[in-house]
């Protein structure tokens, strides 16, 4: 079975961020391999932990994770592993997140002294921005599924340089201020703290002559075009994850993922409750009276609803299996048909004679409310 990520970190569901960074603290200093070595099995936790602090610690893959479990990362076992479109991959190293809590990554810190870490930032950590996209689709798209072409901008690798930054033919140099590795050493009273190289940014290179197209940061933005699928079932608020369709890292580094927000848009008939739907069907008095049947729009096109002799106002019937599809069983809801009766508001003389005749015949002229509520209405007043 799959690994809890909030058992592996030891806090609740319902942690906070803070809990969750705090237990992610002690776990990975527990395991850090620096502090194990050559103990494979605290190896394989560090990474674990690792892991699970970075789905927990990010909202979007907290909430994703939330809804679909381990299974929405599978094959991301590796840094930024999973192809396009899938729900896996974007994770980094877990040094790199190790690093990132206690002041490193890049630029050092206490616990990088500590453990002798250092050097200057690998351009493959160097990872381009998660984009989001809002798509709006229609009850009946969500319901069969649909396939949809979206447009939106992006940073792309620079097609002069290919990303160097650098002008073809000219090169990156080793930065003279941290002399290539990417980090300074400052004192701090009893401890001596890494930080970024000032000059080079953490990189441990400068450009000695910058691309004039894109003035030396390796990129330029365009805009892109992504056909998507868009699952049976989905519903508003749920996110469609592209694996590296981003905008690019700087200096040549791998892109972030964009995530497509569904949005269902209202229906004119439908409201819809989960997997289920509901609508309202008005109804003349006299079928409601009488009975018979009646004509209602489902997702699959019109059925026949009875309707029983004596049918009171807001009586619901339940259609069944004419709902929504549920997005992982693909079972489908019910289709709730709720009963308002429809009383005419303009009466023909021939209408009023008939209906006061019918009145006169059951009563009602007489006792214009039921029995039992006149019951109720007598022992009130005592």
């Amino acid at each position: 079975m799959a690994d809890d990520y909030y058992k592996l970190l030891g806090v609740e569901r319902n942690a906070s961020a803070d809990e969750i960074k705090k237990s992610y603290r002690k776990q990975a200093m527990k395991y850090h391999p620096d502090r194990n070595p050559g103990d494979k099995s605290a190896e394989e936790m560090f990474k674990k932990v690792s892991h699970a602090y970075e789905v927990l610690s990010d909202p979007q893959k907290r909430s994703t994770y939330d809804q679909f479990g381990a299974a929405a990362f599978e094959g991301s076992s590796g840094p930024r592993a999973g192809g396009p479109g899938g729900m896996g991959g974007g994770f980094h190293d877990p040094m790199d997140i190790f690093r990132q809590m206690f002041g490193g990554g890049g630029g050092g810190g206490i616990f990088d002294e500590f453990f002798g870490r250092g050097g200057g930032a690998d351009p493959e950590d160097q990872r381009g921005d998660d984009l989001r996209f809002d798509l709006k689709i229609t009850l009946e798209e969500a319901a069969k599924g649909t396939e949809k072409t979206i447009k939106y901008r992006r940073h792309v690798a620079c097609d002069h340089c290919h990303g160097s930054g650098a002008e073809p033919g000219s090169k990156r140099k080793t930065c003279a201020t941290c002399h290539g590795k990417g980090q300074v050493v400052r004192s701090n009273g009893f401890f001596s703290i890494r930080q970024p190289c000032p000059t080079c940014g953490g990189s441990g290179s400068v450009i000695e002559n910058p691309c004039k197209k894109c003035k030396g940061e390796g990129r330029t933005v365009e805009t892109a075009t992504l056909t998507k699928r868009v699952p049976p079932g989905v519903d508003t608020g749920m996110k469609l994850r592209s694996s590296g369709d981003g905008s690019a890292g700087p200096n040549g580094g791998p892109a972030g993922d964009l995530y497509i927000i569904v949005h269902v848009e209202e229906h004119d008939l439908y409201e819809r409750n989960g997997d289920d739907l509901y609508c309202t069907v008005p109804i003349k008095f006299t079928l409601a009276a009488l009975g018979g049947n009646v004509e209602v729009p489902t997702l699959d096109g019109k059925a026949s609803l009875k309707i029983p002799t004596g049918t009171s106002n807001g009586t619901t019937f339940r259609l069944r299996d004419k709902g929504m599809p549920n997005l992982r069983s693909g079972k489908r809801g019910d289709q709730m048909v709720r009963i308002e009766i429809d009383v005419p508001k303009k009466l023909t003389p021939e209408q009023r004679e008939k209906l006061e005749s019918f009145a006169h015949a059951s009563g009602d002229d007489v006792h214009p409310v039921s029995e039992s509520w006149a019951e109720k209405f007598r022992k009130f007043f005592g």
